[in-house]
């Protein structure tokens, strides 16, 4: 079991989670995820956590591939905004900043965010993890080969699970000796890798579970199943299911979804077969 200190209160992780997708931007690669005015993102929170998010992942720019790169300041005018009216209107809930900018992350937790999610790991701006450990939050660090605007151009590994396993090994190494108390892997589904790769990770993601961190898994709506199956993100939600399913019977502590009923549902069938 694990524990995640969000500054004073605790997220307990006695059995997986769901993180929810709240997407402050115009341009994410599901569309039902843009959520851009006050009214937007209150409605979309408000049935997320009714459906059972425990986490609700707050984003000011798509990182889906091709994406350019979103100022920090820019970015801190979307999110904002949104961290503000979710913790005036739901107080208890947990909000996660999704950053790679030290600067976002820095002033969303100041305005009321609990987690950093970074999709970099700190690679994107080297001033990240020791802002994090100075704010004293749970970070989220996420496996990516290359950047969003070049990860999809022709990502390659001799053994992608290896490769990922042996990069988490020195990140979190790199975040516990800086400081940082509470490290949740991401081994970045669809972030420099092809299908093929996404499905070998998730084939061998039980692996992961040797490094004692919680596993963050990220596979709802992705390219690698609608890509797979003929079909369009938004046509997506039985085979993110079906993924999620895997994911949790591997180890995965946190499902980070567009769909919140969906994937607390298939948490609750797993845990009913697995616990006697």
């Amino acid at each position: 079991m694990y524990t995640l200190n969000c500054k004073g209160r605790l997220l307990i992780l006695d059995k997986p989670v769901v993180m929810g997708v709240l997407n402050i931007t115009p341009d994410s690669f599901y569309s039902g995820s843009r959520t851009e005015t006050n009214d937007a993102i209150l409605v979309k929170a408000e049935q997320m956590l009714n459906e059972g998010a425990a986490i609700l992942d707050i984003g000011g720019q798509s990182t889906r591939p091709g994406s350019k790169r979103l100022s920090a300041e820019d970015e801190l005018q979307r999110v904002l905004p949104a961290i503000e009216i979710l913790k005036n209107h739901f107080p208890n809930c947990f909000l996660s900043v999704d950053t790679y900018h030290a600067k976002v992350a820095k002033e969303a937790v100041q305005a009321g965010a609990d987690i950093v999610n970074d999709i970099s790991g700190g690679e994107m701006d080297t001033e990240m993890i020791t802002t994090v450990a100075t704010l004293k939050v749970p970070f989220i660090t996420m496996h990516m080969q290359g950047t969003p605007g070049t990860m999809q151009e022709n990502p390659t590994y001799k053994h992608v699970t290896g490769e990922v396993l042996d990069h988490f090994i020195k990140k979190t190494e790199q975040c516990k000796a800086a400081g940082i108390i509470d490290v949740i892997i991401d081994p970045g589904f669809g972030f420099g890798k092809t299908i093929a790769h996404n499905f070998q990770l998730l084939r061998e993601l039980e692996v992961f579970q040797i490094l004692k961190y919680p596993l963050l898994v990220g596979l709802s709506r992705k390219s690698t199943i609608y890509k797979t199956l003929g079909i369009t993100a938004e046509e997506a939600l039985n085979g993110t299911t079906v993924l999620n399913t895997i994911a949790l019977q591997k180890g995965a502590a946190i499902l980070r979804v567009h769909d919140v009923k969906e994937a607390k549902e298939a948490i609750t069938l797993v845990q009913s077969v697995y616990t006697k």
